[in-house]
C-alpha cells in the first residue's frame, strides 16, 4: 500500500470517528429520555442516574397516557400544527411567488421585512397577542393558538418558497401563458408540481414550529386548546416532578415528527437540492 492510499484511509477513519462522535453528542439526550421512559419512577429519580434500566416497564406509557387531559392535548396538538401549517403555506406561497417573479422594490422591502419579524423575539409579539386574542373570543382555541403559531412559521416559510421559486426559471411561466394558462394557472399547474420538494420541506419546518411550541401555547391556552407540551411541563406529584411520565409522553409525542420526517424524507432531500441550485 502506498502512502497516497494511506493517508487516504487514515483521513476517512478519522471522520468516520468525528461523525460517530456527533451522532452520539446529538443523539444521547433522545436516548437517555428514551431508556428513562422505560424505568420505574425510583430509578428515573436515583442518584446516581442510570443510563440503562434495572427493570424494563411499559408502567410510565400506560400512566401517562390514561392521564385526564393527555389525549385532549395530543389532539389539539395535531389540530394546532396542522392548522398553523396550512395557514403559513397557502399564505407563504403566494406571497413567495409574487415576490420572486416580479421583483419589485417593495416586494425586496417586504421580504426583508420578513426576516427581521422572525428574529423579534417571541415574547414582545406573545404579550399583545394575548389582548388581540381576547378581543377577537379567541382565547383557548385550536385556531387562536395556530395563528399565533403562523406568526411564527409565516416569515421562514417565505423565505423559504422564495428559494425554491427562484430556482424555477421564468421560462416555464412564459411557456405555460402561451399555452393559455393565466398567472395564477401556471403556478398552479406547473410551478408547484416543479417545487413538491420545497412545499415538503417548508410544511414540515412549519409543522414542526407549531408542534415544539411553548411560550405562545402557556399564555394563550388554559383548558380546552392545551397543547402536549404545556400537559408535560404540568406533570407533578406529591414528590415533585414526574420524571418518569415525563419522558414516557416526550417519547410519544415525538413519534408522529419522526414518521413525518421519515414519511417525507424523498422530498426534503429533493427540495434542499433544489433550493441549493439557482439560475
Amino acid at each position: 500500500m502506498n502512502p497516497l492510499e494511506t493517508r487516504g484511509r487514515t483521513s476517512r477513519l478519522i471522520l468516520w470517528v468525528l461523525l460517530a462522535f456527533a451522532l452520539v453528542l446529538y443523539g444521547f439526550p433522545f436516548l437517555y429520555l428514551l431508556l428513562t421512559s422505560f424505568k420505574t419512577p425510583l430509578d428515573a429519580i436515583a442518584v446516581p442516574p442510570s443510563v440503562f434500566p434495572e427493570v424494563w416497564t411499559l408502567e410510565n406509557y400506560v400512566s401517562a397516557l390514561s392521564r385526564a387531559g393527555v389525549p385532549a392535548a395530543l389532539v389539539n396538538s395535531v389540530v394546532t400544527a396542522v392548522i398553523s401549517t396550512v395557514l403559513s403555506l397557502v399564505l407563504a406561497v403566494p406571497a413567495a411567488y409574487a415576490i420572486t417573479r416580479f421583483r419589485t422594490p417593495s416586494g425586496r422591502v417586504f421580504i426583508v421585512a420578513a426576516l427581521v419579524t422572525r428574529m423579534v423575539p417571541t415574547i414582545a409579539v406573545g404579550a399583545p397577542l394575548i389582548e388581540v386574542m381576547r378581543n377577537l373570543g379567541l382565547t383557548d382555541t385550536s385556531f387562536g393558538l395556530a395563528l399565533a403559531h403562523t406568526t411564527i412559521s409565516l416569515p421562514l416559510s417565505i423565505w423559504l418558497m422564495a428559494s425554491f421559486f427562484e430556482a424555477v426559471p421564468d421560462e416555464l411561466d412564459e411557456a405555460a401563458k402561451v399555452d393559455g394558462c393565466s398567472r395564477l394557472q401556471a403556478l398552479w399547474r406547473v410551478v408547484l408540481p416543479v417545487v413538491t420538494g420545497g412545499l415538503a420541506v417548508t410544511a414540515i419546518f412549519a409543522f414542526l414550529a407549531s408542534w415544539n411550541e411553548f411560550l405562545f401555547a402557556l399564555l394563550l391556552t388554559s383548558v380546552r386548546a392545551q397543547t402536549t407540551p404545556i400537559v408535560i411541563a404540568n406533570f407533578q406529584t406529591q414528590f415533585g416532578l414526574d420524571w418518569a411520565g415525563m419522558t414516557a409522553l416526550a417519547a410519544v409525542y415525538s413519534v408522529p415528527v419522526i414518521l413525518l420526517t421519515l414519511l417525507l424524507q424523498r422530498h426534503i432531500v429533493a427540495g434542499l437540492t433544489l433550493g441549493a441550485v439557482k439560475g
